[in-house]
């Protein structure tokens, strides 16, 4: 059974730093693209960056020169690093394939940035 499970989120103040994990199991994830993904409360889920299975990576706008992607492949795992966090960054955050795939979805982390 394939799961996904994120970890590493919590509260923090604005100008803070959080370091999400996505832990892969049940098969290997190293031959795909993996994003982290994020949904606030009333809003649409959305894709906040990619990583590629060599390591390039790519991620929105809103997160620019703030957040950085990363994969250990031996690990079979993916971070999302978010440096000078802000109030509009809190969500809860997933990570999936990209494209994501439905079954895929884990439980997510709650990140929560007060100012």
């Amino acid at each position: 059974q394939v799961q996904l499970v994120e970890s590493g989120g919590g509260l923090v103040q604005a100008g803070e730093s959080l370091r999400l994990s996505c832990a892969a199991s049940g098969r290997t994830f190293s031959i795909n693209a993996m994003g982290w993904y994020r949904q606030a409360p009333g809003k649409q889920r959305e894709l906040v960056g990619v990583i590629t299975s060599v390591g390039s990576t790519i991620t929105a706008n809103s997160v620019k020169g703030r957040f950085t992607i990363s994969r250990d492949n031996a690990k079979n795992t993916v971070y999302l690093q978010m440096n000078s966090l802000k109030p509009e960054d809190t969500a809860v955050y997933y990570c999936n394939t990209v494209p994501n795939i439905r079954n895929y979805w884990g439980q997510g982390t709650q990140v929560t940035v007060s100012s």
